[in-house]
């Protein structure tokens, strides 16, 4: 720890700016977490916030296109491209089932289930005729519901990994002041009785 405050109090002394300093340490320090965010997905909160911001602003009497290009800012990365391609081929006066499909330069497949849904919901609307705010809300009800759910599992499943080790643990002191001792004293008392 002396060694590493040395070496930054020694960096900061020659001359290196003090924000080279501070965006090295901080990439190097947000880096794992970034790397963790990509593998699992969007934020189901992050989702389910711009899904009622969204629904917000269709209640408030917002034309569907420029509720979507209200929402995109704030929205996760691949809510925010569906959100902005939307609302561009909208307010360019595209049909709703072509604005509201899959970003072509998407994968197939590679969509968040909260984002299909999203379209899905959109496509159904356009093509029928239902008010999109009440879905899009009952949407982001559903995605914060997944998101308590999933962290009760992650909770669970931790519970259970902890418990593995614990045992491993406790087992062997179990069996040697708990078993070996009542083990032998029967032992002893049926080798004294003269029943073995």
């Amino acid at each position: 720890m002396s060694t590493a405050a040395l070496l930054l109090a020694a960096a900061l002394l020659s001359g290196v700016r003090t924000a080279k300093v501070r965006a090295r340490a901080t990439m190097a320090a947000r880096a794992p977490a970034a790397a963790r965010r990509a593998v699992r997905g969007p934020d189901p909160l992050a989702v389910a916030s711009s899904l009622d911001v969204l629904a917000v602003c269709l209640t408030a009497g917002m034309a569907v296109s420029t509720a979507a290009a209200a929402t995109a800012p704030a929205a996760p990365p691949q809510l925010a491209q569906v959100l902005r391609r939307a609302a561009d081929l909208l307010a360019l006066g595209a049909d709703p089932g072509v604005a509201w499909s899959a970003p072509p330069d998407l994968p197939p497949g590679s969509l968040d289930p909260q984002t299909d849904a999203l379209l899905r919901l959109a496509r159904r609307s356009a093509a029928s005729g239902v008010a999109l705010a009440e879905a899009v809300a009952a949407l982001a009800a559903k995605c914060r519901q997944d998101a308590a759910h999933l962290a009760a599992a992650t909770a669970e499943r931790a519970g259970v990994l902890i418990a593995g080790p614990l045992g491993l643990c406790f087992l062997p002191a179990f069996v040697c002041l708990g078993i070996v001792p009542v083990v032998a004293g029967l032992a002893g008392d049926l080798l004294q009785s003269g029943l073995l």
